[in-house]
C-alpha cells in the first residue's frame, strides 16, 4: 500500500501534467479544423439536452433541477458558440461558389469543375443543415430552461404556501413528541455511518492528512486571518494609505474580505481534507456541502456587521451608529450568523437523515420565531438610539437655537426600521396562523436583504472613493496620468466619476443577483445574461461587450497617441521652423482633426464595423446634412479653406462689420476675435469667405494716424508745420518711413483746416499714439499762443454809459 503522502504528490504531478497539456493544446495549432470542432460541439449539446430530457422525468429535487437548468442553459451556450463559428465559413462557402458562377446554356463544364462544383454543394447544405439545427438546439435548450424555472417556481411557491397546524396548537407538539424518538434513531443511524466511514478512511491512510488538513484549516482560521486585519489596520493608519475617505472604506472591504474568504476556505480545506481519504459517507456529502456554505454564508454576516459597525474604533465607522448601539448590533449579528448557520445545517440534515415532515415544520417554526426575536430586538436598539439622538439634538437645540441642525437620520436605518416591522409583523401572523414555511422565508429574506444591501452599500461607497482616488489630479497615479496623456484635471476627474457610476451599476446587478439567489432564479438571469452578451447587431456586425471594451481601449489609445504627436509639433518640432504662429497653428489644428478622425475609422475597425457601412452612414446622413446641418457643414469646409489659405491668421487684426479685434483662434467652426475691451467676438467661419473682411495686420501692415483740426486765417501756417512735424518726429513710436506730413485741407471762411498723417508700426498702436501727439500738440499750440478755432461763442455786451444811467436813478430812491 503506498503511503498517502506519496499518492497526493503522484496526484498534484498528473493535475500538473494535465493541466499543461491542456495550455500546450491550447498553445498550439489543432489539428481538428472549426467546421468538425463545431460539429463536435453540436452533438455534445445534443447529447447533454436529451439527457437532461430524461432525468427532468424522473426527479423533482429543488437541488437537481437547479442542476439540470444549469445543463441546459450549457446546451444552450454550446449550440450558440458552434452557430457563431459555422455561419462564416457558410460565407465563404457562399463566396466560392459566386466565383464559380452560374452554368451557361449549352456549355459543358469540365469534370473537375463538376467535381468542385458538387464538393461545394454538398458542403454548403451540410453547413446549412447544421446551423439549423444548432439554431433549433438552442431554442429547444431555452424552452427547456423555461420549463424548469416554471418548475421550480411552482415547487417554491407550493412550499411556501404549504399550512400546517399552528404553533399555539397542542396537537402540532404531540405529533412532535411522537415522531422525536424515530427522528433520532434516523440521525443516529447517520452518526454511525459517518463513523464508520472515517473510522475505514483512518484504518486505511491513517491520520496524517486529516491532521495536516485540521491543522491547515486553524491555520487559515486564527493566526493567518488575524495577522491580515492587524495587516490592514496598520496599513490604513499609515502615512502610506491614500488620504480621504477610502482609508476607512477600504478598510472596511479590506476586512469584508478576509473575514469571509478565509473561515469559508478554512472549512473547504477540512473538508476537502476527509474527502481525498474517502473518509466522508454518501449519505453525508450533502452534510458536508452544506457545512462549507453554511461558514462562508455565516462569515459574510459577521464580516459585514465587523466591517461597518467597528464596534471598538468609533473612527473608522462607516454607519451612522453610537458607541452604545454598535456592540449590541454586533453581538445580535453573531446571533443572525449562527442562526443560518444552524439552518442550514438542520436542513441538511434532515435530508440525509430523512427526518419526518413534522419535525421539520416545528423546527422551522422555532428558527422563525427565533429569528423574529433577533429582528425586534435590532428595532429595540434602532428606537433607543433615535431617543438618544433626539435627547442631544434638544440639548444642542437649547444651547444654541441659531446655528444647530438636527441630525438627519440614515436611510439605512429608516429602511431597517420600516422593514423590520413589517417582517415581524407578517412572521408573526403567518406562524400563527400555520404558514411557517413562509413565516420562515420571510424572516430570513429581511435577513438577507439588510446584509446583501450593506455590503452593497459598502462596495459602492469603496468604488467611489477608490477611482475617485485613482483620477484624482493630487494622487501619484492621477499626476501621472495627466503628465503622461496631456488630459486637464477636471476631464480626469470626469473619467473617474463615470467609472464610478460604471462600477456601482455592475455592483446593483451583482446585489440583484444575491437577493434572488434564495429564490432559486440565478439560471434566469445567467440566462438574460447570456442574451445581453450576445451584441447589438449592427448589420452583419454584432457588437459585443468585449467588442465594446476594445473598442474603447482603441479610441482612447488612437487620441492619446495624436495628442501626444499634436503636443511634440506645437511645443518641439513647429517652434524650430520658421513657420509664422499662423501657420503653425494651422498645422496644428489639422493635424487635431486628423487624429481624431483616424482615432474614429480604427475604432470603427475595432468594433468590426467596415468602411462600406460608414460610407452607407454617410450616404444615409447627406439628406439631413443637405437641409438641417447646412449651416454647421458652411462653416466647417469655411474653417478648412480659412486654415488653408489664410486669409486671416493667428494674430490679426482685422475689422468685420463694425467690429474690429485680433484673432485668437481659428477652428473649424468658428473664429474667436478678441475687440480692445477684451470680449470675445464668436464668428462663423462662413463670415469670413462670404464677406468682406479687413484684414489691419495683413502683410506687415502699417497703423496711419490722421490728425485735423482748424487754425484762424490769420494763423503763422510755417510755425504751425514746424510745430506739429516735430511732435511727429519727437515720438518713438511714428516711423521716419513714410515721413510724417502736414496738408492744408480748405480754407472755409475766417478758418484754415489742416490734415495731418503720420505711421506707426501696427494699427493697434495707432489710438495710443495719436493721443500722445493731440495731448502734445495742445501743450505747444498753447506756448507758441498758436489759437485753435473752437466751438463759435455768442456773448451779449451792454453799452457803458447806458448801464451808469440806469443804475444812477437807482441808487437815488429812497
Amino acid at each position: 500500500m503506498q503511503h498517502p503522502c506519496i499518492r497526493l504528490l503522484r496526484w498534484l504531478i498528473a493535475l500538473h501534467l494535465c493541466i499543461g497539456l491542456a495550455i500546450a493544446a491550447e498553445i498550439s495549432p489543432s489539428t481538428t479544423d472549426p467546421q468538425t470542432a463545431s460539429l463536435q460541439q453540436l452533438e455534445q449539446a445534443a447529447t447533454s439536452l436529451d439527457a437532461m430530457r430524461k432525468a427532468l422525468d424522473d426527479t423533482d429535487s429543488a437541488d437537481t433541477l437547479q442542476t439540470l437548468s444549469e445543463s441546459a442553459l450549457q446546451s444552450k451556450r454550446d449550440a450558440d458558440s458552434a452557430v457563431a463559428a459555422l455561419e462564416p465559413l457558410l460565407k465563404q462557402l457562399d463566396a466560392r461558389i459566386a466565383q464559380l458562377g452560374s452554368v451557361a446554356d449549352g456549355v459543358e463544364e469540365s469534370p473537375e469543375i463538376k467535381q468542385q462544383r458538387k464538393e461545394l454543394s454538398q458542403q454548403h447544405s451540410d453547413l446549412d443543415s447544421a446551423i439549423k439545427r444548432g439554431k433549433l438546439l438552442s431554442v429547444e435548450a431555452k424552452q427547456a430552461v423555461d420549463s424548469i424555472e416554471k418548475i421550480r417556481t411552482q415547487q417554491f411557491n407550493a412550499q411556501i404556501a404549504r399550512k400546517v397546524e399552528s404553533p399555539l396548537s397542542p396537537s402540532l407538539w404531540k405529533k412532535f413528541a411522537a415522531d422525536i424518538p424515530l427522528d433520532l434513531q434516523r440521525i443516529h443511524g447517520l452518526i454511525r455511518q459517518g463513523e464508520a466511514s472515517f473510522n475505514a478512511a483512518i484504518a486505511q491512510h491513517g491520520w496524517k492528512i486529516p491532521l495536516l488538513g485540521t491543522l491547515a484549516a486553524l491555520m487559515l482560521m486564527f493566526p493567518l486571518r488575524i495577522w491580515l486585519r492587524t495587516l490592514g489596520r496598520s496599513f490604513a493608519a499609515s502615512e502610506r494609505a491614500p488620504n480621504g475617505r477610502l482609508r476607512r472604506s477600504g478598510l472596511a472591504v479590506w476586512m469584508l474580505l478576509v473575514g469571509t474568504a478565509l473561515p469559508g476556505l478554512a472549512s473547504m480545506v477540512f473538508i476537502e481534507s476527509l474527502r481525498f481519504i474517502d473518509a466522508i459517507a454518501p449519505r453525508l456529502d450533502l452534510v458536508a456541502d452544506a457545512w462549507v456554505k453554511g461558514m462562508f454564508v455565516a462569515a459574510f454576516f459577521l464580516s459585514v456587521s465587523a466591517s461597518l459597525l467597528v464596534p471598538k474604533r468609533p473612527s473608522w465607522r462607516l454607519l451612522n451608529i453610537d458607541d452604545e448601539a454598535a456592540p449590541k448590533l454586533t453581538r445580535l449579528a453573531w446571533g443572525a450568523a449562527a442562526l443560518t448557520w444552524f439552518s442550514i445545517m438542520l436542513n441538511a440534515v434532515d435530508i440525509a437523515a430523512r427526518t419526518s415532515a413534522i419535525s421539520s415544520v416545528a423546527l422551522d417554526g422555532l428558527i422563525a420565531l427565533t429569528y423574529v426575536a433577533l429582528i425586534m430586538s435590532v428595532l429595540v436598539v434602532i428606537k433607543k438610539q433615535r431617543q438618544r439622538q433626539q435627547v442631544i439634538d434638544r440639548e444642542k437645540a437649547a444651547q444654541n437655537p441659531q446655528e444647530h441642525r438636527p441630525a438627519t437620520t440614515s436611510n439605512w436605518l429608516m429602511f431597517a426600521w420600516l422593514g423590520g416591522h413589517l417582517t415581524v409583523l407578517a412572521a408573526l401572523i403567518a406562524a400563527l396562523i400555520g404558514y411557517l414555511n413562509f413565516s420562515v422565508f420571510v424572516a430570513t429574506q429581511m435577513v438577507w436583504i439588510t446584509v446583501v444591501v450593506l455590503a452593497t452599500t459598502l462596495l459602492m461607497k469603496f468604488t467611489d472613493d477608490f477611482f475617485g482616488w485613482i483620477f484624482s489630479a493630487d494622487s501619484r497615479i492621477g499626476q501621472g496620468i495627466v503628465m503622461g496623456t496631456g488630459l486637464k484635471s477636471s476631464r480626469l476627474e470626469q473619467i473617474g466619476v463615470l467609472l464610478s457610476a460604471l462600477g456601482r451599476v455592475c455592483l446593483l446587478l451583482l446585489g440583484m443577483l444575491a437577493l434572488t439567489a434564495p429564490f432559486g432564479n440565478s439560471s434566469s438571469l445567467l440566462a438574460l445574461t447570456d442574451t445581453l452578451t450576445k451584441g447589438l447587431p449592427i448589420g452583419d456586425a454584432v457588437l459585443r461587450p468585449m467588442t465594446i471594451v476594445r473598442g474603447l481601449i482603441v479610441l482612447i489609445a488612437g487620441l492619446t497617441i495624436f495628442r501626444t504627436l499634436q503636443h511634440w509639433l506645437v511645443e518641439t518640432y513647429l517652434p524650430k521652423t520658421e513657420l509664422d504662429i499662423g501657420a503653425r497653428n494651422s498645422i496644428s489644428t489639422v493635424a487635431r482633426y486628423v487624429g481624431i478622425t483616424l482615432s474614429a475609422l480604427w475604432t470603427l475597425a475595432a468594433l468590426g464595423i467596415g468602411f462600406e457601412k460608414v460610407a452607407l452612414l454617410a450616404s444615409a446622413l447627406s439628406v439631413g446634412i443637405g437641409f438641417g446641418l447646412q449651416a454647421i457643414t458652411q462653416n466647417f469646409v469655411s474653417g478648412l479653406i480659412l486654415l488653408a489659405e489664410r486669409p486671416v491668421k493667428l494674430g490679426d487684426r482685422v475689422r468685420i462689420g463694425d467690429q474690429v479685434g485680433d484673432i485668437r483662434r481659428i477652428s473649424v467652426r468658428a473664429t474667436e476675435i478678441q475687440t480692445d475691451d477684451k470680449s470675445t467676438i464668436i464668428v462663423p467661419n462662413s463670415e469670413f469667405i462670404t464677406k468682406s473682411v479687413q484684414n489691419l495686420t495683413m502683410d506687415g501692415a502699417l497703423g496711419r494716424i490722421a490728425i485735423a483740426f482748424s487754425v484762424p486765417l490769420n494763423t503763422d501756417i510755417v510755425k504751425l508745420r514746424e510745430v506739429l512735424l516735430g511732435l511727429y518726429a519727437e515720438h518713438e513710436a511714428v516711423l521716419a518711413t513714410p515721413a510724417p506730413a502736414m496738408y492744408v485741407d480748405s480754407i472755409n471762411g475766417s478758418v484754415v483746416n489742416i490734415t495731418s498723417f503720420g505711421h506707426v508700426s501696427s494699427s493697434r498702436s495707432v489710438y495710443s499714439t495719436r493721443s500722445d501727439l493731440l495731448f502734445g500738440l495742445l501743450q505747444r499750440c498753447a506756448e507758441q499762443n498758436i489759437a485753435l478755432v473752437a466751438a463759435t461763442d455768442i456773448h451779449l455786451v451792454r453799452d457803458p454809459e447806458s448801464s451808469a444811467a440806469a443804475a444812477a436813478p437807482a441808487s437815488q430812491t429812497p
